[in-house]
């Protein structure tokens, strides 16, 4: 998955490769200026230009050192360039799947193991890319080198250090699954740290106002101490594998500096030659120790590439058709023809559905909590797909049409608008990303937001918290109205938009909605029955079927499921205005 990732940026890639073997070069010269001075400037039978010699060899030195120095910048930067592009193009490919992915996928994931994934495992892949892989292809071809120059100035010590590292290659071995086994529990843990204080932190209003504080940093020190525990293991792990690879490199030093110091006496070997031998030996079981050492680091990038893959190899439960087209302008007329849908193969939610809405007809749909009124209002955009029967927005089945041009013609009120970090007029934009002041302006005097938008400081640039937490409920759901104003859409779906509000809110709300509704086909998800009193037909779910539908005043007429539930509620308002 890497060299995928990569394969774009060929050419920096080879301005990489040409410095890291320029660096590599360097590398293995470096220790011939001091063969030199050894041999044939401070050995007793030096030659008569030796002052020529040592300022070739000073020169020599100082000359490696800059095209060093020059080559190490190239490849850093541009391997640093690489990697932030590969990290930002992983992380949109990640985010835009994410943004495809259907409601069910999120029913059942947590958001913060999510977040995990986009910020910490695509940065550990990130540092991969930028340091790790220099490090690895550089180390490369350092063995290579040296085992060359190695085996041209004493085959037999060169022999002696290749059989060593097949024992370097099993203390390796020996560790890799270990340490990889550590690194994904590590990580697993850190991501359950992450959703606890998401968590804790999206409530803080419950948790302070029910004092349920204890509560949260009880969860958090117990996922914390668990991150503990298993980043102590993993580090006991790794730990010892250092140790294991400085012992076999120090014995391995040992043979060749006893041998050598023989072979110099026996006039066999220069001074020179075994200086430049032990400073390739140093050198050549540095990278090899190096590359041991990046086990824990690929071990942790195979994690994160792990779980980066596990979110990019989830198919889009709402798939979109490769023959799907543009739909045009909608009327309006909505038909589900036995429609079936559960969220589980055991646990039906719908069974059976069939009904249908004229264009610019109002339908109200009650029942009971648990009967399937907020499922019918995500299978018309295509939220869900049904698993049987089928969903006919002006006769056209809605599988065939693109989701982006359905979900274009469709506008939302829910009973709770969210709303983002920003100014009052980007989040009434927020439903048409092109829309110009004007616009705006006359979207929220329609949804009665104009006056309390104009008495905050700034107006329509005022700042709003992050998820509206500083307006009220009313406020936040007429700017709801305002971006579904801005929409203009032919389709409008209302989920229970003023389940939350007082009577005073509602009032004002219930204004901008008549409005709004004005011309268009909607389709009103509703708690409160007397909201629908005027409804063109209201559909009673109960149990996933249509138990019953009408008007209001036929299904109260009929004293049935809707005519028990609107006693209970006029009941209930009954008996709070008397007490």
């Amino acid at each position: 998955m890497i060299f995928n990732l990569a394969r774009p940026y060929r050419r920096p890639l080879f301005v990489i490769l040409v410095a890291m073997i320029v660096e590599t070069l360097t590398g293995l010269t470096a220790p011939w200026p001091l063969k030199v001075v050894i041999d044939d400037i401070a050995a007793p039978t030096r030659q008569s230009n030796w002052p020529t010699l040592a300022v070739l060899a000073a020169l020599a030195v100082v000359l490696i050192t800059i095209v060093d120095g020059v080559a190490s910048y190239v490849d850093n930067y541009y391997t640093e360039g690489v990697g932030q592009r590969v990290a930002n193009d992983l992380r949109m490919r990640l985010y835009d799947h994410l943004e495809c992915l259907s409601f069910s996928y999120y029913d059942t994931h947590q958001t913060g193991a999510l977040l995990s994934t986009i910020t910490d495992d695509v940065a550990t892949v990130q540092d991969f890319i930028s340091t790790s892989t220099l490090s690895i292809v550089i180390d490369s071809m350092t063995i290579v080198g040296m085992l060359g120059l190695m085996f041209w100035l004493n085959w037999r010590f060169s022999l002696f250090v290749l059989l060593i590292t097949p024992v370097l290659l099993f203390c390796v071995t020996r560790f890799r699954q270990a340490v990889k086994k550590t690194t994904r529990e590590v990580r697993q843990r850190e991501s359950e740290i992450v959703s606890v204080v998401q968590t804790g932190l999206e409530s803080i209003r419950t948790v302070q106002v029910l004092d349920a504080r204890d509560i949260e940093i009880a969860r958090l020190n117990e996922a914390s101490r668990a991150t503990v525990r298993a980043a102590l293991n993993a580090r006991r792990v790794k730990s010892l594998l250092s140790p294991s690879i400085d012992l076999v490199v120090a014995g391995c030093t040992a043979v060749v500096l006893w041998r050598g110091a023989s072979l110099v006496v026996a006039g066999a070997m220069t001074v020179g030659a075994l200086v430049v031998f032990l400073a390739y030996l140093a050198k050549f079981f540095k990278p090899v120790q190096d590359l041991a050492k990046m086990t824990n680091t690929i071990a942790q990038t195979n994690v994160a590439l792990e779980r980066i893959e596990s979110i990019l190899d989830i198919e889009i439960s709402v798939q979109e058709r490769a023959d799907a087209r543009e739909p045009e302008p909608f009327e309006g007329a909505i038909n589900f023809e036995h429609v079936a849908f559960s969220y589980s193969p055991n646990a039906p939610v719908l069974r059976d559905v069939t009904f249908s809405v004229k264009p610019g007809q109002f339908v109200g749909v009650v029942g009971p909590t648990g009967s399937g009124k907020s499922t019918i209002g995500s299978l018309i955009p295509r939220f869900y797909d049904p698993t049987d029967g089928r969903i006919l927005i002006d006769g056209v089945d809605i599988r065939e049409l693109t989701l982006r041009g359905i979900r274009r013609q469709i506008g939302f009120v829910l009973q709770d608008t969210v709303l983002f970090r920003g100014s009052v007029r980007d989040n009434i934009a927020y439903g048409r990303h092109r829309a110009s002041d004007v616009d705006i302006v006359e979207a929220a005097r329609l949804a009665n937001a104009h006056d309390f938008i104009m008495n905050m400081p700034g107006g329509y640039s005022a700042q709003i918290g992050e998820r509206g937490v500083t307006l009220s409920g009313g406020q936040r759901q007429r700017i709801g109205i305002a971006r579904a104003f801005i929409r203009n859409a032919p389709i409008l779906i209302l989920d229970e938009p003023t389940a939350s509000l007082d009577s005073e809110a509602e009032r004002s709300v219930f204004e901008g909605l008549e409005r709004l509704a004005a011309a268009r086909t909607v389709i009103m998800i509703a708690h409160r029955l007397n909201t629908l009193r005027h409804a063109d037909a209201i559909l009673v779910l109960d149990k996933g079927t249509i138990a019953e539908r009408g008007t209001h005043e036929d299904l109260l007429a009929s004293k049935g499921i809707y005519a028990s539930l609107y006693a209970t509620q006029t009941g209930v308002e009954l008996a709070w205005h008397a007490h």
